[in-house]
C-alpha cells in the first residue's frame, strides 16, 4: 500500500459532500448495524455474527463508494461512462456482476452470489483486500437460507454508506460500537479478538507513541491497539499520515485478521500491514535473520497459551529465546521474549498484558524473569482490577518494558497496585477514564505512593528470589483508624449501658401491657447488671 494514498473520505470533493441527503448520527448508525446483527440471532450464534456483519458491511460500503466516485467521473467527463470507469478514479475495483446491487438483485442462491461477489472483489485487489472477506460459508443454507440473506442485504440496503453520508470516523466509530457488541454478547469467546478500550488507552498512553514512529501489535486481534494508536496521535496533535506504512499486526485467526483490515479501512487508515499467521512458529515480520525492529511493541496475548510452538524455540532462528525456553504448558514467556527482539534498539519500548502468574512462577519462567530482570529491560509492573477482560474474572497485569530506560530509573521497578480502580458491572467491570489517568500519573512520576506504587531497587528484588508478587512490595492501606486498649474499653462500657437501657425499657412496656410479671424470684426487676461504678 502507498503510504502517500487519500482515505476514502479524502476521496469524496467537498461539492458532493451533502449531495446525497443528510449526514448519518453515529446512534442511527449504531443501531442500524445491530439491528443486521439481530436478523441472524437464531440460525448463526453470537459469537459468529462479526464474520458474516462486518464483511457485508465493507462489500456495502466499498460499493457505495465507487459508485460515488463513479458519479464524480461522470460529471469531469460529460457522461463518458467508459472514461468513468477506468481504475485510476477508484479506490477499490468492483468487476462486473460483483457489486452490491447485483447480489441485492437475487433471490435464490444468495449466498453463492456473495460468496462469488467476495472472491472476485479480491482477485481484483490483491495487494489490499486479498483474503479480507474471510472464510465463512455463505452457501450454506442451513444456516444462511435465501430469505434470511434477502432480509439482510434489505435491510443494508435502507442507509447509504457513502463518503457523502457517512465519513470515515463515523463509520469507525459505528464499527468499533459493533465489536464491543458482539464482545459482550459472546463473553467467553470475545477475549480471543477484543481488549477492553480502557486498558487499551492505559497502555498506548504509557507508550505515548509519535508521528512517525512504527507500531507493532503481534497478537492484533481487530486491530483496536492500532488504532487507538493512531487516535492518540492525533488527539497529542500529531501527523497521523506520518503513522501510514508504519503500522504492523498479526493475527492468527484468518475471521479476526480480515475484521482487523476492515476495521482500520473504515477508519480511513489504508497503509498498514496485517499478516495472518502464528506470530510465534512463524512471525511475518524480519528481515534476513533477524526480526523486524518496531518503536512501540503492544499486545494482549492468550493467556498461558499451550503448545504454543516451544519445538520449534530451542533453536529459534531470531534469537527470541536468549532468556529461556518457556514451558510447553504456558506461552507467556514466549511473548514476552518475541516482543522485546521485535524492540528498536534505541527508541523500543513494550507493554504487554499478561496473566499475574507471570510474576511469581517459578521453574524456567523464575529462571527467564530473573535474566530478564538483569538485563534491566523490566520498567513497570501494574496490576489490574479483576473481572476486566472478556472470557477470565481473574485480574491481570500490564508489564512495561524499554530497551533503554531513562537514568534515574535503571537497576529499579516501579510495582503498581491498581486492583481497586475500576468500575463494577453486572458481568464485566470496566477501567474508567480517571482509572486510567490516575495510573497513568503514578507511572509518569516514578514515586512511592502510599498502599498504590513502589520504586523497588533490583537488589530488593534479587532479595525475593526474583518474585515480583505485587502484595510483597505494595502494602494496601488500612483505611481504620487504630484505637487505644483504654478507649476500646470506654466504647464497650458505653455500648453495655445503652444495651442495658433498651433491656429495661423493654421490660417495663412488658409489664405496661401484662406480658410480664412484676417481680422474679420474688424481687423486684431493678436495674442491677453487676455493672462497675
Amino acid at each position: 500500500m502507498d503510504g502517500t494514498q487519500l482515505t476514502l473520505l479524502d476521496i469524496a470533493p467537498p461539492e458532493r459532500q451533502s449531495v446525497d441527503g443528510a449526514r448519518l448520527e453515529l446512534g442511527q448508525l449504531e443501531q442500524h448495524l445491530w439491528a443486521a446483527a439481530n436478523i441472524l440471532r437464531g440460525p448463526v450464534d453470537a459469537a459468529d455474527f462479526k464474520t458474516y456483519i462486518f464483511p457485508l458491511l465493507f462489500f456495502k460500503r466499498i460499493c457505495d463508494v465507487y459508485d460515488e466516485e463513479l458519479a464524480v467521473a461522470l460529471t469531469e467527463s460529460e457522461g463518458d461512462r467508459e472514461y468513468a470507469l477506468q481504475p485510476e478514479f477508484h479506490r477499490f475495483q468492483i468487476p462486473e456482476d460483483c457489486h452490491w446491487s447485483d447480489v441485492r438483485a437475487k433471490t435464490t442462491n444468495v449466498g453463492q452470489a456473495l460468496q462469488y461477489a467476495f472472491r472476485k472483489i479480491e482477485e481484483a485487489n490483491q495487494e489490499t483486500l486479498y483474503g479480507i472477506f474471510g472464510d465463512a460459508q455463505w452457501s450454506n443454507k442451513e444456516r444462511l437460507s435465501d430469505a434470511l440473506l434477502v432480509d439482510l442485504l434489505d435491510h443494508f440496503s435502507r442507509l447509504p454508506l457513502s463518503n457523502s453520508r457517512v465519513s470515515s470516523d463515523v463509520l469507525g466509530q459505528a464499527y468499533e460500537y459493533l465489536i464491543k457488541k458482539f464482545a459482550d454478547a459472546t463473553n467467553k469467546k470475545a477475549g480471543e479478538f477484543y481488549t477492553p478500550r480502557g486498558v487499551v488507552r492505559l497502555m498506548v498512553n504509557i507508550l505515548d507513541p509519535k508521528a512517525g514512529e512504527t507500531i507493532y501489535d503481534p497478537a492484533c486481534g481487530t486491530g483496536g491497539m492500532l488504532l487507538e494508536a493512531v487516535h492518540h496521535v492525533r488527539e497529542a496533535g500529531g501527523n497521523v499520515r506520518m503513522l501510514y506504512g508504519k503500522l504492523y499486526g498479526q493475527e492468527k485467526n484468518l475471521t479476526t485478521s480480515g475484521i482487523a483490515r476492515i476495521n482500520l479501512l473504515l477508519h480511513g487508515v489504508e497503509d498498514f500491514k496485517i499478516a495472518r499467521g502464528d506470530t510465534l512458529r512463524q512471525p511475518a515480520f524480519f528481515e534476513a535473520d533477524s526480526l523486524l525492529a518496531f518503536d512501540c511493541v503492544i499486545a494482549n496475548p492468550p493467556f498461558s497459551l499451550e503448545r504454543w510452538g516451544e519445538d520449534l524455540w530451542l533453536n529459534d532462528p531470531y534469537g527470541r529465546n536468549v532468556a529461556g525456553v518457556p514451558p510447553r504448558a504456558s506461552g507467556d514467556y514466549a511473548w514476552v521474549q518475541h516482543m522485546i527482539a521485535s524492540m528498536a534498539p534505541a527508541t523500543g519500548r513494550m507493554a504487554v498484558v499478561l496473566p499475574h502468574g507471570v510474576l511469581f512462577r517459578m521453574g524456567e519462567e523464575g529462571k527467564i524473569r530473573r535474566r530478564l530482570l538483569e538485563r534491566d529491560v523490566l520498567e513497570a509492573v501494574i496490576g489490574l482490577g479483576p473481572n476486566l477482560f472478556y472470557g477470565t474474572g481473574l485480574a491481570a497485569c500490564i508489564l512495561v518494558l524499554r530497551q533503554r530506560k531513562a537514568a534515574e530509573r535503571k537497576g529499579r521497578v516501579l510495582i503498581v497496585d491498581a486492583s481497586r480502580l475500576y468500575r463494577r458491572g453486572r458481568n464485566q467491570n470496566t477501567l474508567e477514564t480517571e482509572h486510567v489517568e490516575q495510573i497513568l500519573s503514578w507511572y509518569r512520576d516514578y514515586h512511592d505512593v502510599e498502599g498504590a506504587a513502589r520504586n523497588v531497587s533490583l537488589d530488593e528484588i534479587a532479595q525475593n528470589d526474583w518474585n515480583l508478587n505485587i502484595a510483597r512490595y505494595v502494602e494496601p492501606v488500612d483505611n481504620v483508624a487504630a484505637v487505644s486498649v483504654a478507649a476500646a474499653m470506654a466504647n464497650l462500657k458505653t455500648a453495655l449501658a445503652d444495651a442495658y437501657a433498651a433491656e429495661d425499657r423493654l421490660a417495663e412496656l412488658l409489664r405496661a401491657a401484662e406480658l410480664m410479671p412484676a417481680t422474679i424470684g420474688g424481687e423486684a426487676n431493678s436495674n442491677d447488671h453487676g455493672e462497675e461504678a
